[in-house]
């Protein structure tokens, strides 16, 4: 058999077992019962475990198994014990460490589904090392046959699971939603920062809850610990911490990324921009709140997005309400992350975590149930204020008496009718203490795709956040809200498509042509001079293009004024100005024509007036 046959029989060897794995993870036929983990630990099953064990006590969850012992032996045995640079595995292994050997060998067996992150983690970085030996093998195949030299490589043309490119009418919608969501942001007077697009890991780790497993971690260059932000407002709070400073009004638009399941159809992606508003500051209760849901509320008016609700709750009549259930203190947080889920999942699925997942009484589950359920506005709280379970809890009262303050506020600012205070509104993220928000589309789902794409704006108040910071954990009041513009833009983009309305895409006001040849330094002179008044101005690149083609372009492209010359128009100091649309045309002398120009732009962009 020669070398390439060699190669030829390998590589086939080789993709069949890349594709036996794969299968393996798509239709979860490893074994539930032991992790059987992969035999050979490389570099990259570390860098994975150790990103896994940050926001894991243990392989499976919140209390040692066998899966945990097991996977200690073979560490062990492979003589993998120095962690140093592994941080996370390091805390984990001398934890396990510390148990002898017979509490080891009575760890109780995982459970199914706690096994599934893991052996998803170990699945996928095997998979990874054998399609690199895959490429391995067909790069020398390439060697054999002569390729090598040739340099060729074919790539998989992709964009990266869960991100997009852009194109110039998407992009030219975007920075058209831009332009209005930064007006309302200046009318309220915020000024804008900006961040690094990665932090210290170390600065975001434990900000988020359930959520931190979702930070995208960078490999280690120069000896920084790096994460890619997960959000805007923990680098905001990170930012006012690190330069003292008290009292601000700022926004900022930057993207942002998340190790999700993308979903790109719901608007749903690990890549994307977030547009924030925060006020901070010690101010006097709920004036600070209200102004942001009056930011929420003109923003979602201005892009015209169909009708919309904003929903309130408060952190603390959560805690409450907890409280008086009877949920442990400690199962606060976990408890909120699965009520939180309550806009995507019916009332019976969330029940069942609360139950089974996270090992909440079915009585406490029921008696929570009740409560989330409902949603109202005044009346409402003053119904609260007199349920004896909730009124003797401090925290709850606390909460109702802020949410009447909030309403009546909202009243004043005009967003009463627009507002609805929402027991079953939790926002998962662990930094919130306060009021906290979210606005949602009401389009049905069935007969307006667009419109069916969750929550569209968030927020809430976090006055702690800064604290974690300082050195002497002085607090910085903020409450801010965050603007969900990808899905924004998927709602503005499937309407567009569905109107069939064209979008422009440049802004080009005048288009100069010219009507007979030999006229391209007239033409450029003519460009000069029109750039030099400020004019958006554009000509053809062809030194002696057909008119026909010229005006066409200015059709197509949407350019509202063409300006034609010829040799008389030349001789006699005059243009002739053509309005695209209706394609009439008069002439105009040469040094009035800015004027002419300005006058039929204020014309066409004004209407009559």
């Amino acid at each position: 058999m020669s070398s390439k046959e060699k190669l030829e029989c390998l590589i086939k060897q080789q993709g069949d077992l890349v594709r036996k794995l794969k299968s393996a993870k798509e239709s979860k036929e490893k074994n539930s019962n032991s992790i059987s983990f992969h035999s050979n630990i490389s570099e990259k099953h570390l860098v994975a475990l150790n990103n896994f064990l940050s926001s894991e006590s243990y392989i499976c969850g919140f209390w040692p198994t066998k899966a945990d012992q097991e996977l200690f032996e073979l560490l062990t045995t492979k003589s993998c014990s120095n962690f140093d640079q592994y941080a996370h595995i390091c805390r984990w292994y001398n934890h396990i460490k510390s148990y002898s050997k017979n509490e080891q060998m009575s760890f109780m067996s995982p459970s199914n589904d706690s096994l599934k992150n893991i052996q998803k983690v170990f699945l996928d970085c095997q998979i990874d090392n054998e399609v690199a030996k895959l490429l391995e093998l067909k790069a020398q195949l390439s060697c054999e046959n002569g390729d090598a030299s040739n340099e060729v490589q074919k790539f998989i043309l992709k964009t990266p699971k869960g991100t997009r490119d852009f194109s110039p009418q998407q992009m030219a919608i975007r920075e058209s939603v831009f332009q209005k969501i930064v007006a309302v942001f200046k009318r309220h007077g915020a000024e804008t920062i900006d961040t690094p697009i990665f932090e210290l890991k170390d600065v975001l780790t434990g900000k988020y809850g359930e959520d931190s497993k979702l930070i995208y971690d960078l490999k280690d260059q120069g000896g920084e610990i790096l994460s890619l932000r997960y959000d805007l407002t923990v680098p905001f709070a990170r930012y006012l911490a690190m330069n003292k400073i008290t009292n601000i009004k700022r926004y900022h638009i930057a993207k942002v990324y998340r190790r999700d399941n993308p979903s790109i159809a719901r608007g749903r992606y690990r890549e994307f921009y977030q547009c924030d508003f925060d006020i901070a500051g010690t101010y006097d209760l709920m004036i600070p709140d209200a102004e942001c849901v009056r930011v929420v509320q003109e923003i979602l008016e201005s892009l015209d997005l169909g009708p919309f609700v904003i929903k309130l709750n408060h952190r603390l009549l959560l805690d409450g309400m907890f409280e008086a259930c009877g949920v442990p203190p400690e199962n606060f947080r976990s408890i909120c992350s699965a009520v939180d889920k309550l806009d995507k999942s019916p009332w019976e699925e969330v029940r069942k975590e609360m139950v089974e997942e996270k090992g909440l009484p079915g009585d406490v589950a029921d008696k929570i149930g009740h409560y989330v359920r409902m949603s109202g506005k005044t009346e409402l709280v003053e119904k609260l204020l007199d349920d004896p379970n909730l009124t003797k809890i401090r925290s709850a009262v606390e909460g109702l008496e802020a949410m009447k303050l909030l309403l009546h506020y909202c009243e004043l600012l005009g967003v009463n009718k627009k507002v609805v205070f929402d027991l079953s509104l939790a926002r998962g993220l662990d930094y919130y203490t306060g009021v906290i928000y979210e606005a949602v589309l009401q389009g049905d789902s069935q007969e307006d795709g667009a419109t069916s794409v969750g929550s569209i704006a968030g927020g809430g108040r976090y006055d702690n956040l800064v604290g974690m910071f300082d050195a002497k954990h002085k607090q910085v009041p903020c409450v801010g809200v965050s603007i969900g513009i990808e899905r924004i833009f998927a709602v503005i983009e499937a309407k567009l498509f569905a109107a069939q309305n064209k979008v422009r895409t440049t802004e080009i006001e005048v288009f100069v042509a010219s009507a007979q040849k030999n006229l391209l330094d007239h033409r450029m002179k003519l460009c000069k001079e029109l750039w030099d008044e400020g004019f958006k101005v554009e000509q053809s690149y062809k030194k002696n293009p057909k008119l026909l083609a010229q005006l066409q372009h200015c059709e197509e492209a949407g350019i509202p004024l063409a300006v034609i010359i010829g040799e008389s128009e030349i001789q006699k100091g005059v243009v002739k100005l053509r309005e695209v649309t209706t394609r009439n045309e008069v002439e105009v002398p040469k040094d009035r024509l800015g004027d002419e120009i300005r006058k039929r732009l204020h014309f066409n962009m004004n209407g009559s007036t």
